[in-house]
């Protein structure tokens, strides 16, 4: 399946948010056949981003050339964000924000816990500015296709999706991520000591659009995360939201801490980190 043969909308008519999830699919569709290719034929680090266990492979940098290639050809006047190339501008209002592998560890050490992660924003490439249009994320390893276009739904291959719905703090799985520096990730990990005993457990898969995705389907009550990107979330916050998510975005130590969870807890859980963290981080 490759964008072409996604048919351009009719002339003067706007493009739905199902018209953008139809080509945000058939784009990582392509990119997701030439990731999982590089993988079976051997990755290597290609150079080294915030620290030395922050990589990035050639096929990181291929597969979102494929996908800016791709988006360019059908959507030239779009803006761009993309987590490998960096930003393009656009006059239309619309944004791609692109992740081409997330899980980079994941997939350098032959884990199958990685996505091709393609959301379209209205607005800026910033989670607490931009309008969701359309996301979707492909895990590669497996196939499975993860879908969502703002006010239609989320899917799992084609099964809708909902979020699940825990009785109680003290029952609610939590995913969760690290940062790449040494000092990130003791942070990250004091205030995990605070919330394993308050939760059912703790769950860290290695990508976070993924890990989006999973509260969407259920599969995780809750994500949560300090410091990751746009383009880490981009599609999989869209995905989550679809299935009935709800978000929180506050600042913490400087950066921004991100949740996606069920709306059963999501207020109490948000309280919950905010005071740890500030314990902490200060503040």
């Amino acid at each position: 399946m490759s964008s072409d043969i996604v048919p351009a909308p009719s002339a003067g008519s706007a493009p739905s948010a199902s018209w953008f999830a139809d080509l945000a699919e058939s784009i990582a569709r392509e990119a997701a056949a030439l990731a999982a290719r590089r993988r079976a034929e051997g990755v290597e680090v290609a150079d080294r981003k915030s620290s030395i266990v922050d990589v990035v492979t050639a096929a990181d940098r291929e597969v979102e050339a494929l996908i800016r290639a791709r988006i360019a050809e059908a959507r030239p006047d779009d803006a761009f964000f993309g987590e490998e190339s960096g930003t393009g501008a656009g006059t239309t209002g619309i944004t791609w924000v692109v992740d081409p592998i997330d899980g980079t560890v994941n997939y350098l050490y032959g884990s199958p816990d990685y996505g091709v992660s393609i959301g379209v924003v209205r607005g800026p490439a910033d989670p607490s500015a931009w309008e969701p249009v359309a996301g979707v994320v492909i895990a590669p390893a497996t196939g499975v296709v993860f879908r969502a276009a703002a006010g239609e739904g989320a899917t799992r291959d084609g099964a809708p999706l909902r979020v699940g719905s825990p009785a109680s703090l003290a029952e609610t799985l939590v995913a969760t991520g690290f940062g790449y520096t040494a000092d990130r990730r003791r942070e990250q990990v004091a205030v995990l000591a605070g919330l394993i005993g308050e939760v059912r457990d703790i769950r860290r898969g290695g990508a976070a659009s993924l890990d989006c995705c999973a509260v969407g389907a259920g599969t995780v009550d809750a994500y949560y995360e300090r410091g990751i990107n746009p383009w880490d979330m981009a599609a999989g916050s869209i995905v989550a939201q679809e299935a009935g998510a709800e978000i929180r975005i506050w600042e913490a130590g400087g950066t921004r801490s991100f949740l996606f969870a069920s709306p059963a807890v999501v207020d109490e859980l948000a309280g919950l980190l905010g005071r740890l963290e500030g314990a902490v981080l200060g503040g």
